[in-house]
């Protein structure tokens, strides 16, 4: 009788098999993103139970659905709150948001700056399309100026932001920023952000093809992934109020700020005031 050879994904302890295969567009980058994350996870050689993973709405929110480990999926531009009372109830887990920039930086825009205000001690991993491919491609507050888009025929018009910029100047106390062609870069970037406390926010430049490259003269994934070769510089710590992105220059992406030891998280305040009170009755 011959053997049965059955070969495991290294991964396949971290995902719900019997979800796959995924729903995402061949050349998308968020599968890539996804599994730097699972790399990130590994490397970090966090407990799986005591991981949390929250998403929102779009196709980055879908991630949450693959997962084998404790999830939510949340309503449109809300993973950021959910998760934040998740970790002020229990401290002990490790939270993750895993979305999209339509859904954090848009439609979740507030919940976002707040978070990284009151130094939440939550990691959000913003994969960055530069529209809202989920639903048509529409512009979005990441898209590039001039940009083409189903809203934006002519092109975009609106100063998209600068997201590393924008959380750093609310307060987030570890801000980088990578693209799904720099996988190990991007994965030890995330295993970094999961050892650490405080606000963390890792924004991955992820390809489109399907919506948004075809319409910029980048039709497939590899398209787009050769653009990202082609333009990205690395600078790690360089502030990020230099690192917008602008059309026909280049894109800055690394690791720009580590602070996270300089202030404590919301969470650690809370609780040293809860067994403060608790000490004094």
């Amino acid at each position: 009788m011959p053997y049965k050879f059955v070969q495991e994904h290294v991964w396949d302890k971290y995902l719900k098999k019997d979800r796959l295969p995924h729903i995402w567009c061949p050349g998308c980058g968020l599968g890539t993103a996804l599994s730097a994350f699972l790399m990130g996870i590994e490397l970090a050689k966090i407990d799986l139970d005591k991981l949390v993973v929250v998403s929102g709405i779009g196709c980055a929110g879908r991630a949450a659905g693959y997962l084998n480990v404790d999830t939510f999926h949340t309503t449109h531009g809300r993973p950021i709150p959910f998760a934040i009372g998740l970790k002020l109830a229990r401290p002990d887990l490790h939270v993750v948001v895993f979305s999209g920039d339509g859904d954090l930086a848009t439609i979740g825009g507030n919940h976002l700056i707040h978070a990284a205000r009151r130094n939440h001690d939550i990691l959000v991993i913003c994969s960055n399309n530069f529209n809202y491919g989920m639903t048509g491609g529409q512009v979005g507050a990441t898209t590039p100026e001039n940009a083409i888009t189903t809203t934006t025929p002519y092109g975009n018009l609106e100063n998209p932001f600068d997201l590393p910029y924008l959380v750093t100047a609310a307060g987030a106390v570890y801000v980088a920023r990578w693209t799904s062609l720099h996988v190990r870069r991007l994965a030890k970037s995330i295993a970094e952000a999961l050892q650490l406390k405080g606000f963390r926010f890792i924004e991955v430049l992820s390809q489109c093809p399907t919506v948004y490259g075809r319409r910029n003269n980048m039709p497939t994934g590899l398209d787009m992934l050769k653009f990202f070769k082609e333009n990205c510089v690395i600078k790690n710590y360089a502030h990020p109020k230099d690192v917008e992105i602008k059309p026909g220059k280049k894109i800055i992406i690394g690791k720009f700020i580590d602070k996270t030891e300089e202030k404590l998280s919301f969470e650690d305040k809370v609780w040293n005031l809860i067994k403060k009170l608790e000490r004094g009755k």
